[in-house]
């Protein structure tokens, strides 16, 4: 699936229960697919092939923001769940229906259907875990065709009088042909709260998908989309969240037992010293990514300013915040500029790495150290400083790259330049802020 480098949460639960009102706020770790704890993790890959997948997968998610790509459709508690990275993509474990039933799927931020596999299968792929079975959860419901909800959720329903009082059926394709169709339903969803009680969620729209193709995983049951769409998880919670999301990434190179943080409602807020901010631009036609307008990138004393072919629908954002896709994505022509103004501040000969789809590299000892230029992002009304872990990456002993790569079609401002930073999303305000935070200590 184009999916290749989305969030994966695990949301583990325990044997309580309550109820989320209001604002109240929640927090959930998030383990790299490659971190030690994750259950995903090769010992025999070296550092360099999961850097090598890695990259490759950032590539790999461009087809997902395809515009062809289709898409139908308790405060003290804090509730606290673990994202581990499948295959570049993050799984997220959470458990829907009643009694909740464990499931692990892609938390995608470029899709908003939540879906999962569920008997009886048409076509299911090969999955580790057991199918949810709809029909063993006292709370699941489907929407039935006729009603006002599945005519706003763009169900694929046959003509009036033609089982029109089935189940609204759902169908959804992505940038790499993979699909899903099935039954959209309403079910409850659980997720794990700190206090070692569970924060459940009535009356979540999800998929059950019932035909399911393509390039997904056996160790992912479906997917939790996390973009800005009616159908999206964000969007769901916004009331019990008020329109609040952040998250705080653990620099690539010391993930190891740590774990980032993806935080819900007042845990949220992003404030203080250091904190700017910009406007999200979010499309009517097109809401499920969010926009921002970047202005230019200053390398050192030069400012390089940024012009793009691939803006929002509306024509005011110009590069796609996305915290699945790991290295910056720039259009060519500015990409060239701007590693031209890189490569004379850091004055050394390149090098070509095999297997590495990156073209400013240098041959770098672990003893020696990489003389980085000074890099601000300039988005408007934001001036993003990123750090040397931000810009450059070790992909071997001997080799470090520009992590910043270009694209013929499209930009998006990727998980590395955003990690060591607080990133936080207010819907409400539309705005995204950054603060710089030590994420290994949050």
């Amino acid at each position: 699936m184009a999916a290749t480098a989305a969030f994966v949460l695990f949301l583990l639960c325990v044997s309580h229960f309550s109820w989320v009102s209001a604002k109240g706020g929640f927090t959930i770790d998030l383990i790299h697919r490659d971190s030690p704890r994750s259950p995903f993790y090769n010992p025999s890959e070296t550092p360099s092939q999961r850097l090598k997948n890695v990259f490759h997968r950032s590539f790999s998610r461009l087809s997902h923001f395809n515009p062809t790509a289709s898409s139908s459709v308790a405060q003290p508690n804090q509730a606290e769940s673990t994202i581990i990275n499948n295959r570049g993509e993050y799984l997220m474990e959470l458990s829907i229906g009643t009694p909740p039933v464990p499931i692990k799927a892609i938390a995608d931020t470029g899709s908003d259907l939540i879906w999962t596999q569920c008997k009886p299968c048409v076509d299911c792929y090969t999955q580790t875990d057991p199918i949810f079975d709809p029909s063993k959860s006292s709370t699941y419901k489907t929407i039935p065709c006729a009603s006002n909800q599945c005519t706003e959720l763009k169900g694929k329903c046959p003509t009036a009088g033609n089982g029109s009082s089935s189940a609204c059926p759902y169908e959804v394709s992505y940038g790499d042909q993979s699909h899903t169709i099935g039954d959209i339903a309403v079910d409850t969803l659980t997720l794990a709260s700190t206090t070692g009680r569970n924060v459940s969620f009535p009356k979540i729209i999800i998929g059950c998908g019932h035909d399911n193709a393509g390039t997904f995983d056996k160790n992912g049951s479906g997917i939790v989309g996390l973009g800005g769409g009616d159908e999206s998880l964000i969007t769901q919670l916004s009331t019990s969240i008020d329109g609040k999301f952040s998250y705080c990434l653990v620099p690539f190179a010391s993930e190891g037992d740590q774990t980032s943080k993806l935080n819900f409602g007042d845990n949220a807020v992003v404030s203080g010293t250091g904190v700017v901010s910009t406007p999200i631009v979010q499309d009517q036609t097109k809401k499920t990514f969010f926009f921002l307008t970047l202005d230019a990138i200053s390398v050192g004393n030069t400012k390089i300013p940024f012009s793009s072919s691939s803006s929002s629908p509306s024509g005011d954002g110009n590069i796609i915040i996305d915290s699945g896709t790991t290295l910056t994505i720039l259009e060519q022509s500015f990409y060239s500029n701007l590693e031209d103004a890189v490569d004379k501040i850091v004055g050394r000969e390149r090098t070509f790495i095999p297997g590495i789809p990156m073209s400013l590299c240098y041959t770098v000892s672990l003893s020696e150290e990489l003389k980085v230029p000074n890099i601000t992002v300039n988005f408007s009304g934001a001036d993003v400083e990123l750090e040397p872990k931000n810009t450059f990456v070790r992909v071997s002993d001997e080799a470090v790259c520009f992590a910043f790569a270009p694209s013929q079609s499209i930009s998006i401002y990727g998980n590395l330049a955003q990690a060591g930073f607080a990133v936080g999303y207010d819907l409400k305000k539309k705005i995204v802020s950054f603060k710089p935070n030590d994420c290994t200590k949050v």
